[in-house]
């Protein structure tokens, strides 16, 4: 059987896909990407994902309050449409949810860390892991998962952006490290300290399409057929294998995603 890859968190349901969406999954498939996960960011693009996924065998779905896009939550009422579509099948995660502070725009800390709470006791109770987005946020972000680490369901830290000693404390509680295109850039060495540590079972890779692509595409829209070259970047660094990467990187996407 040829290598199979699980590109572990993409929005390649957006219209920036449209003008060549059949010949994007002709790509992936070329490529070896046999399973996705699309990412819903607010109600309307979780409905999205929710669809692209029940549409495309091999397709799963997160659905959740982006802490970017996280303003219009109206609390028991949104958590109310997010459990009732939960029980669709298609759908594995609670996410991309997450703390997000580089933006000035963006909502306030305080309601960021509340919608958040409140989506990581939705998870829970639903018995679904998270998909965490973290920028610029990594104590906040552990100190919270911290406190409802009675109430954790595990999950991922989407595109990682920190350190080997931040990955150590995430990894402490349970969660899959995450890496995307940056962890292709020659100075970030810092990711690439963390792709190489990180145990060979808490591993994924993902490529955060259409944004991030890595090298030797960097520059332009990305898309799930790249996840390839994340996958060959972090067998460089882990002295392994491309196709050990594969091999233990889908393997924690399906048992992470239920898949």
């Amino acid at each position: 059987m040829s290598t199979e890859l699980f590109d572990s968190h993409c929005h390649i349901d957006g219209s920036v896909f449209d003008a060549d969406r059949e010949a994007l999954h002709a790509r992936m498939r070329a490529a070896g990407v046999t399973r996705f996960a699309v990412i819903g960011t607010d109600l309307a693009s979780s409905r999205v994902a929710m669809d692209y996924a029940a549409a495309h065998a091999g397709a799963v779905a997160a659905i959740g309050f982006h802490p970017g896009d996280c303003a219009p939550y109206r609390g028991e009422e949104d958590l109310a449409q997010l459990a009732a579509w939960a029980k669709e099948p298609q759908v594995r995660a609670i996410g991309e949810i997450g703390l997000d502070y580089h933006w000035p725009d963006n909502p306030p800390h305080d309601f960021q860390q509340r919608v958040c709470a409140d989506q990581i006791e939705l998870a829970w109770q639903l018995g679904l892991p998270c998909a965490f987005h973290v920028r610029e946020a990594h104590p906040d972000m552990l100190a919270l998962l911290k406190a409802h680490r009675d109430h954790l369901t595990g999950g991922i830290m989407h595109c990682f952006s920190g350190s080997w000693e931040t990955a150590q404390e995430y990894l402490r509680l349970g969660y899959m490290i995450s890496f995307a295109g940056p962890v292709t850039f020659k100075n970030a060495r810092k990711l690439h300290e963390a792709a190489a540590k990180c145990p060979g079972d808490r591993i994924l890779i993902e490529t955060d399409s259409p944004y991030m692509a890595p090298e030797p595409v960097r520059g332009t829209r990305n898309e799930p057929a790249n996840v390839r070259h994340i996958a060959e970047r972090i067998a460089q660094l882990r002295g392994e294998t491309f196709e050990q990467v594969a091999a233990a990187t889908t393997a924690n996407a399906i048992r992470v995603y239920g898949a």
